[in-house]
């Protein structure tokens, strides 16, 4: 097996994955609610997951991992909480980007960073190693207050149904006559 052919696919597309992630978090910057960059991110993240995964890239992996359950989490809530979390989201982001040009450079796997993908993992309910535990009542307390305003002021999610130009079941067989229960013609019998 040619790694060297699946590392090259691997560095074009996460390359393009973290491009779309950071034009998706730029935009979470002037609207937190975005669902579309929301859920952008957390495809993005997933997706470098799963080749950084097949490819044995472990750090990249975890970092994505945690990325994407965050995302996960946020997507659930509605919107990103606040400026402090959207700068975590950045933080995974430029984690990503360096990791991914460390491969390109040296086409070894990057050091881990156990730290950032504890941070990612943490949330708003969840104090970390060492928090004040006032600082997270705090959190908190602005969560309940924020959510529903910010949902409140959410666009609705875009129409995800399918459109199809195959007509529906009812309207395909409605062309096709219904075989008659009873006859209206009499019956011709012969003499």
């Amino acid at each position: 097996m040619d790694m060297a052919k699946y590392r090259q696919v691997f560095l074009e597309e996460s390359t393009e994955h973290l491009a779309e992630m950071s034009s998706a978090l730029l935009e979470l910057e002037k609207n937190l609610a975005d669902g579309e960059a929301i859920d952008l991110v957390f495809r993005m993240a997933h997706s470098i997951k799963g080749m950084a995964a097949s490819l044995e890239y472990d750090s990249v992996t975890q970092v994505s991992h945690a990325l994407e359950d965050r995302m996960h989490e946020i997507r659930r809530a509605g919107c990103v909480a606040d400026a402090e979390e959207l700068a975590v989201l950045f933080r995974g982001l430029d984690c990503l980007e360096s990791m991914v040009a460390v491969i390109r450079d040296t086409g070894e796997m990057p050091p881990p960073d156990p730290t950032l993908a504890a941070v990612l993992t943490n949330r708003l309910d969840e104090p970390p190693p060492g928090a004040d535990s006032s600082a997270l009542e705090q959190g908190a307390a602005k969560k309940k207050v924020l959510l529903p305003i910010l949902q409140r002021n959410r666009p609705p999610p875009p129409n995800r149904r399918r459109t199809s130009t195959r007509p529906s079941r009812q309207n395909r067989f409605a062309s096709i006559p219904k075989p008659s229960t009873a006859s209206s013609e009499p019956s011709a019998k012969s003499s």
